[in-house]
């Protein structure tokens, strides 16, 4: 197959199987496996031999978003991004991200997924085989106002879908630095907070009559079973047994 001057830039990490794949216009003894990461700029080309199954995943990034992030991240002209390519290349830390984004996305978690892409970007950003830049520090997070209009509208949607750029667009900013101005401003992504947020709005529901089932739904869990693995991972036991002991 060919892969013919996209727009935009594309992260791909290999999931599952991959030996069967080869760069035809790379090296020929090179092949695809899992981990295994390709990072393909804009403007890129290439032709590729595939004869096994395999499983990946693709992260397609603007350029405009893309210098952005970069002009956020090291506060430097976006025009002085350079994007190398890679080929089966060994990026732990990527392929942990990349892999976070495909299993949140797969659970129906959207602010982990958005999370996850831009943590991919900035770690490739950071990688001393690829850019290899130290990122601007932080300092003050989000002023005082912001942070209680955040907080105020994620304790009112945390029945709904809550999305990275909704919150970010409440401060005004980017979704890349309100990620980073959220940290800093509480210690924790905004995943970590509203995560928090719907596991002790779940504790005090259980501690009523309604359905484990009617519950979950009012805390914004995507079914039942998604409730149990995340108050369980908050608690240490399920909501089953939690209500049992009140």
């Amino acid at each position: 197959m060919s892969y013919e001057r996209p727009d935009g830039h594309t992260f791909s990490l290999y999931l599952t199987g991959g030996a069967g794949t080869r760069r035809l216009d790379g090296s020929p003894a090179a092949q695809g496996r899992p981990g295994a990461l390709c990072v393909m700029p804009q403007g890129h080309s290439s032709e590729w031999e595939i004869t096994d199954p395999f499983e990946f995943v693709h992260l397609y990034v603007p350029d405009d978003q893309m210098r952005r992030m970069f002009a956020e991240t090291f506060d430097r002209d976006s025009r002085l991004m350079v994007l190398p390519e890679a080929t089966f290349a060994d990026a732990p830390a990527l392929a942990r991200t990349l892999r976070q984004m495909t299993q949140a996305m797969s659970a129906g978690d959207h602010l982990m997924a958005e999370e996850a892409m831009t943590q991919t970007i900035k770690d490739f950003f950071v990688d001393p085989r690829y850019a290899g830049m130290r990122s601007r520090a932080i300092s003050g997070g989000l002023a005082p106002h912001i942070r209680r209009r955040i907080l105020d509208y994620i304790e009112a949607h945390l029945d709904e879908t809550i999305r990275l750029q909704d919150l970010a667009a409440i401060g005004q900013l980017s979704a890349f630095h309100f990620q980073r101005m959220f940290r800093a401003s509480y210690g924790v992504s905004p995943h970590g907070w509203v995560a928090h947020r719907r596991v002790e709005r779940a504790k005090s529901m259980l501690r009523g009559m309604d359905p484990i089932a009617q519950i979950a739904s009012a805390c914004g869990f995507s079914s039942q079973s998604h409730m149990t693995r995340a108050f369980k991972l908050g608690t240490g036991v399920t909501p089953s047994a939690y209500r049992q002991q009140q």
